[in-house]
Parts: structure tokens; sequence; C-alpha cells
């Protein structure tokens, strides 16, 4: 359960591991927001998280209001299993605008509407 960040050209990189949840959120809320504060940019790496809840999804929430209201940039990257089920389940996957590479269930759920997005049955 660790959070590390680094920076490199100005932007700053962090890595979450471990739990996104209310037990680590003012841990979690100092580590997201300080590299904002000196960095025009933050990169948050989401691969090592194991579990998130509404908080977690709170506080990544928040770095983005943070983030613009600075005129800075938050991406969220390698998106785990744990994030991608609560960020697709809650239907804001295109909220940070980030790329996510979504996993095969939704995938299969993708794959049966056509182009004009309507499903396969005509709803």
């Amino acid at each position: 359960m660790k959070s590390a960040t680094k920076k490199k050209n100005n932007a700053a990189m962090l890595r979450i591991e471990g739990e996104m949840t209310i037990y680590r959120s003012a841990e979690l809320k100092e580590a997201l927001l300080a590299p904002l504060a000196s960095a025009n940019a933050l990169e948050v790496d989401l691969s090592g998280v194991t579990e998130i809840d509404t908080a977690g999804v709170q506080l990544l929430m928040l770095a983005k209001i943070v983030a613009l209201a600075r005129d800075s940039a938050l991406r969220l990257v390698a998106h785990s299993p744990a994030v991608l089920d609560v960020l697709e389940l809650l239907s804001l996957t295109g909220y940070f605008g980030d790329q996510i590479v979504l996993s095969s269930r939704a995938g299969a759920s993708a794959g049966s509407a056509n182009a004009s997005g309507r499903s396969a049955h005509g709803t």
C-alpha cells in the first residue's frame, strides 16, 4: 500500500499501489494534489490499484478539477482491472479524457452495437 512520485521535465509521475479506498483517502489526497502545485502535468499510474471505492473515485475527480484550475494536465494510465470495473460501473470511462483499454467483457458488449451507437436490437 504505497504511492511513489517522481518528476521528469516538470511533469510528475505518481504510481499508486494497493487500495484507493476511504481508509487511505487522506494519504492519497496529499499524494495526488501535492505534485499539481509545482508540476505542469501529472501522470497517475493505476496499474497497482487492487481496490477502489467511491472515495478513491472522488479523489481522482478532485485531482482532475484541481489540475484544470491550475492549468495543469492530469493523465490516468495503466488502469488496473479494479479501476476499470468501477469506472465502467459508474459510466466514467470518458470523464477523464484518457485512453482506456477496455476489458474483454466491455468489448463484448460494445461489439453488439453498430456504427451509429444503437444496439443490434434497434434500441
